[in-house]
């Protein structure tokens, strides 16, 4: 996926999905618990994000569903199929960065500390979306809204990196092995808006998704010193998955995709392995910067991979950062 085919990145996920493993985790415990533990998981209410939303409380979790507006059933049915009265929706639109502070300046009115992040909610359009601030809509929800969300958590004490000795709060980015498709990221013009049509949004998908795997990368590193774990951040990608990310298929098309996904691909259910693994087992505590295929341990690619990348991307963010920053102000 990434390289523009919709048959290639079918095949590539079925193939995916058939050949044997290597480097294989073995899944959380089932006893592992996560009591006390505050989980907040953006995308929640559909697909993998409420699959794992309803596994994490049910062992223990205090979840905040982080959804666009327009879902509030999903807490109530959150909260009946995993047993937990301890769940709460928070709306914020992704795609818009002043919905992104909003929801940040909620948080830290009310002194809330996530102690487990899931940057889940992705999307894939047929056309170019823009956004209020001018970003394209992949780009923004799968790279800057985290950008925006995690600079401002760390400021605010909502995210607070531990003490010697003590338990890492983690940061888990779903993204995606379309990161892998061999584009490269144009770091001067890094938000600039591009326009495209539908035999173009997978290239568009893979560029992003390079974006967040890069970012997850030299956040790992800024956060942690090399002689500890103080903010374990991992990424993930959870193969084929019968999900909603192609919401955005012509209606015709919709009830075809639908059955194509729902009998090749694994269900939500099936597909949260390395989430909860992630979230929940004792390793991923103890170290930082992990890349995990289904359940597969692998390395990001060599672009996501290398510290010179990570540093300009840091870099050519950081303006728009503070452009989100002094729109709200100004606002």
């Amino acid at each position: 996926m990434g390289d523009g085919s919709f048959l290639h990145a079918f095949v590539a996920a079925r193939r995916d999905l058939k050949a044997p493993k290597v480097a294989e985790v073995d899944p959380a415990p089932h006893d592992a618990r996560i009591d006390g533990k505050t989980c907040l998981i953006t995308g929640a209410n559909s697909g993998l994000g409420k699959a794992a939303a309803v596994e994490l409380a049910r062992r223990g979790g205090t979840m905040l569903l982080a959804c666009r507006p327009g879902h509030d059933g999903t807490r109530d049915e959150v909260a009946r199929l995993s047993g937990s009265e301890a769940v709460e929706m928070l709306e914020v639109d992704l795609a818009d960065l002043a919905s992104v502070h909003r929801l940040c300046d909620r948080l830290a009115e009310r002194g809330t500390r996530v102690d487990i992040a899931v940057f889940n909610a992705g999307l894939m359009p047929r056309t170019a979306q823009k956004t209020p601030q001018g970003y394209e809509t992949m780009f923004a929800v799968h790279f800057l809204s985290s950008r925006v969300m995690l600079d401002r958590w760390l400021e605010d004490g909502v995210l607070r990196p531990a003490s010697p000795g003590a338990e890492a709060p983690r940061v888990i980015f779903v993204s995606s092995e379309a990161h892998r498709s061999g584009h490269t990221i144009d770091f001067g013009r890094l938000g600039d808006f591009v326009d495209y049509d539908m035999g173009e949004s997978m290239v568009r998908y893979g560029l992003t998704k390079l974006v967040q795997c890069t970012f997850a990368t030299e956040l790992s590193r800024r956060l942690n010193p090399a002689d500890g774990v103080e903010v374990a951040v991992h990424a993930m990608c959870p193969g084929g998955v019968a999900s909603n990310i192609a919401r955005d298929t012509p209606l015709l098309l919709k009830p075809l995709a639908n059955a194509v996904l729902g009998h090749f691909f694994q269900s939500p259910e099936e597909a949260i392995g390395p989430v909860i693994y992630l979230c929940c087992a004792d390793e991923p505590g103890q170290t930082t910067g992990m890349y995990l295929h289904l359940m597969q341990r692998k390395a990001v690619s060599p672009t996501a991979l290398d510290p010179e990348h990570g540093v300009r991307l840091w870099e050519a963010s950081e303006p728009l950062v503070a452009q989100s920053r002094e729109s709200r102000r100004g606002g």
